[in-house]
């Protein structure tokens, strides 16, 4: 199988159905064989069950009962994959899913470890509020002061990574909210997994989304802040992410990839 698009999901009774029908129906129209594997984080409304009313065999729809947080949602359902690449796109569509078929072209052109969707990519095309990309530049320079990686937007909810650098990273990470996609792009490039581009996306984010409110804005950016000092710490002081401090790596048997499925 070529591609496994995981799309976390969190309180979105209203919208799901028609979010993974949308995935499904961009997917279907690429040259590529794939899966799709919702994930529903926390069991708080409808949401597990109306997507649970999809009928494709290409869809595989998981929930559990706690909210934890995007980034565990993104690795339960990596753990889960069949493929040999593997995609994460944000559901509620702010990112058009066709996107998913360029960012994999741009994945095979560049020979890529990782491929980005970028926002501030110069092909892309946003519909973007001011707030969001205030914010957003800061947090850039900030993790370029922090670990040099030379993206120009790390947070877009649509990347790609081959199967063996997931299976080499996703047991040493540690943070499932936040920062979760810093950590994951930082600690492949510890690991050796330096092809990583940004490829362009179509953004359409709703007016009434939660960038356009300041304060969730101002309480994101400082818990985002503080799992970055994490990051830098464990890489750089507790050596954390290293081979031999593999005993020291915390262990989920729910985030444990099958690497032979």
């Amino acid at each position: 199988m070529d591609l496994s698009v995981i799309v976390p999901c969190y309180k979105q009774e209203s919208t799901i159905k028609q979010d993974l029908k949308n995935v499904l129906s961009a997917l279907e129209n690429t040259r590529f064989s794939y899966e799709v594997i919702a994930v529903v984080d926390g069991l708080l409304d409808k949401t597990y069950q109306r997507a649970k009313q999809i009928n494709n065999q290409k869809l595989r729809v998981h929930g559990y009962k706690t909210n934890k947080g995007k980034g565990y949602a993104v690795r339960f359902g990596m753990a889960r994959a069949r493929g040999d690449f593997i995609v994460f796109i944000d559901s509620g569509m702010d990112i058009d899913p066709n996107g998913i078929s360029l960012i994999m072209e741009h994945m095979y052109w560049y020979e890529a470890d990782i491929m980005v969707g970028s926002k501030r990519h110069p092909a892309s095309k946003l519909v973007y509020p001011f707030e969001r990309r205030f914010f957003s530049v800061g947090l850039q320079y900030l993790q370029r002061f922090l670990f040099g990686l030379k993206l120009r937007d790390t947070q877009a909810g649509l990347k790609v990574f081959k199967r063996e650098v997931l299976e080499k990273v996703l047991p040493r990470l540690i943070i499932k909210r936040w920062a979760f996609d810093i950590e994951l792009l930082v600690v492949s490039r510890y690991l050796g997994y330096t092809r990583i581009f940004e490829a362009p996306i179509k953004v359409n984010w709703a007016e009434n989304s939660f960038s356009s409110n300041w304060r969730s804005l101002v309480k994101f950016s400082w818990r985002f802040f503080v799992d970055m000092l994490g990051v830098f710490y464990r890489l750089n002081i507790l050596d954390y992410y290293s081979d031999k401090s593999k005993r020291k790596w915390v262990y989920d048997k729910e985030l444990e990839m099958r690497v032979n499925v």
